[in-house]
């Protein structure tokens, strides 16, 4: 006979590769049954992003098989984002909040921004984008929003919904080509507004797509908000990256974790397979490794991207995705990991 404690013996073998301890101890297994050689338990992970699941399945299941007589074990893989302390603002709750900027415009932060939030969503996280480009807000044509929806009168506003993600953006609220010429006090004012005066809800992952460079957007989010962490763009060639460096100890200074670098338009990919890097070659993961950070990933010129980020299709959501959406994805889940092991860290912490 299988007793419960033989297959919590067997699973306390099994290691969360991120968080380095095994399943047991970080309390990851529930609703164990056991119906003579059948076994059923669920693993509860950190995330639904989290993209070592498979590989934590497949060593769960192992590891009983191995371990125990049980000749089947079925096993149903949940998540439940933990979070050190989910941040309230105005009756809104945010688990993590991921800023994600850049040391100059031009490298494609807002459609990492706009395709990390979907991907996240997609996985089966409830996602907010708030598009905090003050000067430059592009996720709404990159959505194909151009309005917020009507909201109860005296109740906060609500935010557009699509594909499954709450977003906010100034773009909203002023006419098309209109220019914002605002001081600091005044973005300071925005920022502190859009995380109070919406109905955000419950939300797991608040995506912030940050202005290009180090000024006061940047500021005003962290003096409003814990960040949970950032994440920073920056295509190959070394003028980006050393504007990226710039951003990278911006975020030091602030005392914000920084998650990670993601190298955009990393090369384009010729018809025979090979690879034409058209802005220098692995400036983003060097980057990382001089700083002493993750490198998340890289994603591939393709034309596909922009052509979507222009009509509102965006890649993520694509039935076929290319290798730039395989990307994508990946990194997403990536995110998702570093947001994970640092909410860890804070926990031990206490």
């Amino acid at each position: 006979m299988i007793t419960e404690q033989q297959v919590l013996n067997a699973l306390s073998h099994v290691m969360d590769p991120d968080l380095h301890r095994d399943l047991v101890s970080l309390k990851m297994i529930e609703n164990i049954k056991i119906d003579g050689e059948k076994i059923s338990f669920s693993i509860v992970l950190t995330t639904p992003s989290c993209p070592l699941k498979h590989q934590i399945e497949a060593d769960a299941r192992d590891a009983v098989l191995t371990m125990t007589s049980a000749s089947e074990v079925d096993i149903e893989m949940t998540s439940r984002i933990n979070a050190p302390k989910g941040l309230d603002l105005g009756g809104n709750c945010f688990k993590h909040v991921i800023a994600i900027g850049s040391g100059k415009g031009g490298v494609g932060k807002s459609t990492v921004s706009l395709n990390i939030a979907l991907a996240l969503a997609k996985d089966g996280a409830r996602v907010g984008l708030l598009d905090a480009d003050i000067y430059g807000p592009n996720i709404p044509r990159m959505l194909g929003l151009d309005r917020l929806p009507d909201s109860p009168e005296g109740g906060k506003i609500k935010p557009s919904e699509i594909h499954g993600i709450k977003v906010v953006s100034i773009g909203f609220m002023v006419q098309p080509g209109q220019p914002l010429i605002w001081r600091g006090p005044m973005l300071h004012s925005a920022i502190q507004q859009f995380l109070t005066d919406f109905d955000w809800g419950d939300l797991d992952y608040l995506v912030v797509d940050l202005p290009p460079g180090t000024g006061d957007v940047q500021l005003s989010l962290t003096q409003s908000m814990p960040v949970s962490g950032a994440v920073i763009v920056t295509t190959p060639q070394q003028v980006a990256v050393d504007d990226a460096y710039r951003a990278v100890n911006m975020f030091a200074k602030l005392e914000t974790p920084l998650f990670g670098i993601i190298e955009n338009m990393a090369y384009l990919e010729m018809p025979d397979g090979s690879h034409q890097f058209l802005f220098g070659e692995k400036g983003g993961e060097r980057l990382a490794a001089q700083v002493g950070v993750p490198f998340l990933g890289r994603i591939p010129i393709d034309a596909r991207i922009g052509l979507g980020g222009d009509i509102g299709s965006p890649e993520v959501l694509q039935e076929s995705l290319s290798p730039a959406g395989e990307a994508l994805i990946e990194i997403a889940r990536n995110v998702a990991a570093e947001a994970s092991k640092e909410a860890y860290r804070k926990i031990q912490a206490r």
